[in-house]
């Protein structure tokens, strides 16, 4: 039935006549918890299709769903002594889980059943807003910024949940939970909605994590899990004072969760002493690879060019309002577009990010653009609290006054952006934005996603030219060669 059901909540079906069924099936199954025999079952199932691949002598980790959250953000997260926080739609029984990192030693200390979902209860407002359900939470989050703010007291929502101590009581069970929202949102308009659980996820989140952080007394945090995909949430969290710094996976949802199997697993059998974690995980793509690609399109233009040198050439068009396409080295690793496979447009220019959204991404009129800037602009462009600096596009920030100018393209109505932070290094994408830098003053730029709307981000050249392709982009640079498109629009 996964299949089904995938192209159900995807809406790439016609709408059943079943559909409030299929919901209210999912969110009863969502307080049943997991069968005892549900591991043994998946155990014996993946046992035998190693066996079937050729593994004969082998031993099979299964690590539950919130063990391998807390893995990723604990392992890769650079601290020695951490509380690990996961919190999620649900997983194997659970919602959500605090435990503790000490010298490579993962303990869990307590645990959130999937019945006091917070991650569920946003899943299921975005249901009732006519939106697919994991997958456009996004734009939940983006909407409510749009809605006249209220306090929390005002909240129809606010009943839902309650954070007591370090536990998440929700006050009734999930099936009842979504028809009180369809009745709020039957009768409210939809930012308003959006605000509603936007306001109350953030309130719960920095309760919980601010009462985690008194009762173990440690003031280092990792996040993962789909509930930090909420940058919203992440930059309220980072204004509590009690948290000393912070991190977040960078593939905090449940696409992580392979790795974080891995590390958890990697711990156990022989620890992970000097580990080093970097996002840049995927393919990568040769310059002759690269040509004999390229050279199947006699209507582009082809230069090779030193990558010095094309992050200058890049830089000018950008500088001259263009946008251009972005491709180099190994793919990153997650949701989200950290200068390997990434569409760049000026920070500074609200007529090329139109363009942008018109021949391309095509995001609906309320969801900003993000932004990547250098780690040296920092304190320059936006209101930074010291706590660690995020490569990953996992948290928002106040954008100061004096820097809305350089970065209209990417600023939210609320006045923030989520940017990139990029060091200063030899990279392609280093060298590209202090290029940018040498024209604007700021090295920043607007940076999403490579991938037409509704599509994978791209993988191989293959992918790159078929996207230039179908929307007539005029400029590429990918892997030392620069390409221009005669058919341009």
């Amino acid at each position: 039935m996964k299949e089904n059901y995938y192209a159900f909540r995807r809406r790439k079906i016609r709408r059943p006549h079943f559909e409030d069924f299929r919901h209210n099936l999912k969110y009863t199954l969502t307080s049943v918890g997991v069968l005892p025999l549900c591991s043994t079952i998946s155990k014996s199932v993946i046992s035998r299709h190693l066996r079937k691949m050729g593994f004969e002598r082998f031993r099979l980790y299964a690590v539950d769903h919130h063990s391998a959250h807390a893995a990723s953000a604990a392992f890769t997260s650079g601290f020695e002594h951490a509380l690990v926080i996961t919190l999620d739609g649900l997983g194997d029984g659970l919602s959500g889980s605090i435990s503790i990192l000490d010298k490579g030693k993962l303990e869990r200390q307590l645990s959130i059943p999937a019945r006091d979902s917070l991650g569920i209860i946003y899943e299921q407002t975005t249901n009732a807003l006519g939106m697919r359900e994991l997958e456009d939470e996004g734009k939940i989050m983006a909407m409510a910024d749009y809605s006249f703010p209220f306090d929390f007291e005002e909240n129809k929502l606010k009943g839902l949940v309650k954070v007591k101590g370090t536990s998440v009581i929700t006050s009734c069970n999930p099936r009842r939970q979504y028809s009180l929202i369809k009745d709020v949102a039957w009768q409210a308009p939809r930012e308003q909605v959006a605000y509603m659980v936007q306001q109350l996820l953030e309130n719960a989140v920095v309760k919980l994590t601010s009462n985690a952080i008194d009762r173990f007394g440690i003031g280092n945090v990792a996040f993962a899990g789909g509930v930090f995909s909420n940058v919203k949430a992440n930059m309220r969290l980072r204004s509590l004072e009690a948290l000393k710094k912070w991190y977040v996976f960078p593939h905090m949802g449940d696409g992580g969760l392979a790795v974080g199997a891995a590390l958890w697993a990697n711990n156990a059998i022989e620890g992970l002493d000097n580990f080093e974690f970097n996002a840049y995980l995927g393919d990568a793509y040769n310059t002759d690879e690269t040509k004999h690609t390229l050279r199947a399109d006699r209507s582009l233009e082809l230069h090779e060019e030193e990558r010095e040198q094309q992050a200058r050439h890049a830089a000018e068009l950008l500088a001259e309002g263009n946008y251009v396409f972005w491709f180099q080295d190994r793919m990153e690793y997650g949701p989200r577009a950290l200068g390997h496979r990434s569409i760049l447009a000026p920070s500074s220019d609200e007529d090329a990010k139109e363009k942008l959204n018109l021949y391309v991404k095509r995001r609906e009129w309320f969801q900003p653009f993000a932004s990547s800037m250098l780690e040296e602009d920092m304190d320059h462009l936006v209101d930074y609290d010291g706590k660690g600096f995020d490569q990953y596009m996992t948290n928002a920030y106040a954008v100061k006054n004096t820097a809305t100018s350089n970065m209209i393209s990417v600023v939210n109505i609320d006045k923030t952006t989520r940017p990139q932070v990029v060091r200063n290094d030899r990279s392609p994408y280093s060298m590209l934005l202090k290029s940018v830098k040498k024209h604007t003053g700021y090295g920043v730029v607007l940076n999403t996603s490579f991938n037409l709307h509704g599509f994978p981000i791209v993988r191989d050249p293959e992918d790159a030219l078929r996207t230039m392709r179908e929307t007539r982009t005029k400029y590429m640079f990918i892997n030392g060669i620069t390409v221009k498109n005669r058919r341009a629009a």
